[in-house]
C-alpha cells in the first residue's frame, strides 16, 4: 500500500558515513532532512570494510611492534595473537552489528529515518518500499543526495563461481572463526590487508594477482615492500596466476583450479577484484540515467545530466575516490551546496572554494595497514609524468632516520615525494614502512596546500622522529 506523498526539505539515499554527513549538514542549517537506509544505519565502512578490517589488524602491528625492539621482543617471546580475543574486539567495533547507536545519533541530530529501499521516482521524488511490502513516497522541496555507495565486483564467467560462495569484504571482515586454508584472489589493498590479517591469526594464506605487482595505483616500490612483508610472515604470493574455475565440495572446502592447471584446495576464498557502484535498482532511469552506472558529477557533487540542479551523489558512487574520508569530504561539500541552494546563495566552485571537492584529483590520502604500512598522497611519479607535469622524485631510505632506528630495530621503509619543478611544490608522496600512517598527514597539508618548498624548509621535524625523513625529503627538493 501506498500512502500520500510526505515533503521533506532534503532526502539523503543511503546511511552510510557519507549520507550520515550530507545529512548532519543540511539538518544544522534548520532544513528538515530524512535519510533512508535499507540495511545498517553506519553502511559498509562501520560493519564490514574500515572498522571491522582496522580492528584486525591493529593487533597485528601492535605485536609487530613489540617484536621490532630489544627488550620488548623477549617480553612478548614467540606467543602468537589470540584469534577468539581479536574477534571479540573486532565485534566490538562493529556494535556487534547492531546500528542502535547510529539511529540515536540521528535522532539527537534532528535527522529523521525511513528504513527501506529509496529509488527514485521523479524530479524530487524517492519512494521507500519497506521489508513488509508498504511503499512511503517522499519529496524533497531543495535536494536528492544518492549516498548508496559501491559494492564488490566478482568476475563473469568463471565456472563454478557462484557454487563455491566466495568471500567478498564482508565475509572476510565479519568472519566468526578463523579459516584453515585461504585464498586470496586480487591483489589491490583489500586483498593484502585480509592477507595480513588473517595470516597472522593463523590461516594459512596464498594470495593469487594476475598481474606482476601489488597494489598497482601506487608506487612500485610500495607493491614490493608489501610483498616482502607478506612473504616473511608466511604468505604464498604468486604472480602471473589466474582462476579459470571453481570446485566446493560441502566439509572438503574449495577447490581453484589455475591457468597453468594446478588445483588448489582452500577452506575459503576471497575474491577482492574490484567495486562497481550501487546504482542498478535505485530508479535512476526515472530521472534520465543509466542503471547501474557510476554518477558523473561536477566539484559541488551535482549530478551532472539532470537539470534543475536538486540531484547530487556523493561518496564512492561517484567514482571520484572511493576512500571513506573523501566520500565525507564530498559530503560536507554537497551538504553546503545544498544550503546555500536553498538559501538563494550562489556556489563557490571555483577551485578550493566553499562548494568545491577539489582535493579528490588533487590530495586524496590513503593509508594500507598492512606490515609494513603505506601511506600516500596525491600523484605517483607515474601519474603525475602522464599528466604532463615536469616534475622529479626524491626517495630515501627511512630505516636511515635516527627516528626509525629508534622505531624499531632493522627498520626496513621508503619515503619518496615527487616534486613539480615548475611551481616547486609537491604534488604526490608515499612512504612505506612500520608506522608510517601517523607521517600522512603532513604530506597531505603540504599537497593540498601547495606549499611552497621554500616555505616548507622552515617547518622544521623534531628529532628524533620518523617525520625528520621531511629534512631529508627537501633537501633534495632544493637540489
Amino acid at each position: 500500500m501506498t500512502t500520500a506523498p510526505e515533503e521533506y526539505d532534503v532526502i539523503v539515499v543511503g546511511a552510510g558515513p557519507t549520507g550520515e554527513n550530507v545529512a548532519d549538514r543540511t539538518a544544522a542549517a534548520g532544513l528538515r532532512t530524512v535519510i533512508v537506509e535499507a540495511e545498517l544505519v553506519g553502511g559498509e565502512c562501520s560493519y564490514w570494510a574500515c572498522m571491522p578490517s582496522k580492528a584486525l589488524l591493529r593487533p597485528v602491528a601492535a605485536l609487530a611492534g613489540a617484536r621490532a625492539v630489544a627488550g620488548s621482543r623477549e617480553a612478548v617471546g614467540g606467543g602468537a595473537l589470540d584469534p577468539a580475543a581479536v574477534l571479540a574486539r573486532r565485534d566490538s567495533f562493529t556494535s556487534h552489528w547492531q546500528d542502535d547507536g547510529q539511529v540515536q545519533w540521528l535522532r539527537d541530530t534532528g535527522i529523521e529515518l525511513v528504513r527501506g529501499h529509496g529509488r527514485l521516482a521523479g524530479e524530487r521524488t524517492v519512494t521507500v518500499e519497506a521489508e513488509d511490502g508498504t511503499e512511503r513516497v517522499l519529496t524533497a522541496r531543495h535536494a536528492v543526495a544518492v549516498c548508496t555507495g559501491s559494492r564488490p565486483v566478482l568476475p563473469e564467467g568463471v565456472p563454478g563461481l557462484a557454487e563455491a560462495r566466495p568471500w567478498t569484504n564482508r565475509e572476510a571482515t565479519g568472519s566468526p572463526a578463523v579459516p584453515g586454508r585461504l585464498a586470496v584472489v586480487g591483489g589491490g589493498v583489500v586483498g593484502v590487508e585480509m592477507a595480513t590479517a588473517w595470516r597472522a591469526l593463523g590461516a594459512e594464506v596464498v594470495v593469487l594477482v594476475r598481474g606482476d605487482g601489488l597494489l598497482p595505483r601506487m608506487e612500485p616500490f610500495a607493491g614490493e615492500l608489501v610483498a616482502e612483508g607478506l612473504r616473511a610472515a608466511g604468505v604464498d604470493l604468486r604472480f602471473g596466476a589466474s582462476v579459470t574455475a571453481l570446485e566446493r565440495v560441502d566439509g572438503a572446502g574449495v577447490t581453484l583450479v589455475l591457468a597453468d592447471g594446478e588445483r588448489l584446495t582452500v577452506d575459503e576464498v576471497l575474491y577482492a577484484t574490484g567495486r562497481a557502484p550501487r546504482t542498478a535498482d535505485v530508479g535512476l532511469e526515472q530521472v534520465g540515467l543509466k542503471p547501474g552506472a557510476w554518477l558523473d558529477v561536477d566539484d559541488s557533487c551535482t549530478v551532472v545530466g539532470v537539470d534543475g540542479g536538486w540531484l547530487y551523489a556523493a561518496g564512492d558512487v561517484n567514482h571520484r575516490a572511493l576512500l571513506t574520508h573523501q566520500g565525507k569530504y564530498q559530503a560536507r561539500i554537497a551538504g553546503a551546496a545544498i544550503v546555500a541552494r536553498a538559501q538563494g546563495r550562489p556556489l563557490d566552485t571555483a577551485r578550493w572554494g566553499a562548494h568545491a571537492a577539489s582535493a579528490d584529483t588533487a590530495g586524496a590520502p590513503q593509508v594500507v595497514f598492512t606490515e609494513p604500512e603505506v601511506a600516500a598522497v596525491g600523484l605517483t611519479l607515474d601519474a603525475a609524468e602522464r599528466a604532463g607535469l615536469r616534475v622529479k622524485s626524491i626517495d630515501h631510505d627511512l630505516g636511515a632516520v635516527a627516528g626509525a632506528s629508534l622505531y624499531g630495530d632493522d627498520y626496513r621503509g621508503k619515503a619518496r615525494v615527487v616534486f613539480d619543478l615548475d611551481r616547486e611544490i609537491l604534488v604526490g608522496a608515499c612512504f612505506v614502512g612500520p608506522g608510517v600512517a601517523e607521517l600522512l598527514h603532513s604530506a597531505t597539508v603540504a599537497v593540498v596546500g601547495e606549499v611552497s618548498i621554500d616555505r616548507l624548509w622552515h617547518a622544521v621535524p623534531a628529532y628524533p622522529t620518523i617525520s625528520e625523513v621531511w629534512l631529508r625529503l627537501l633537501e633534495g627538493c632544493r637540489g
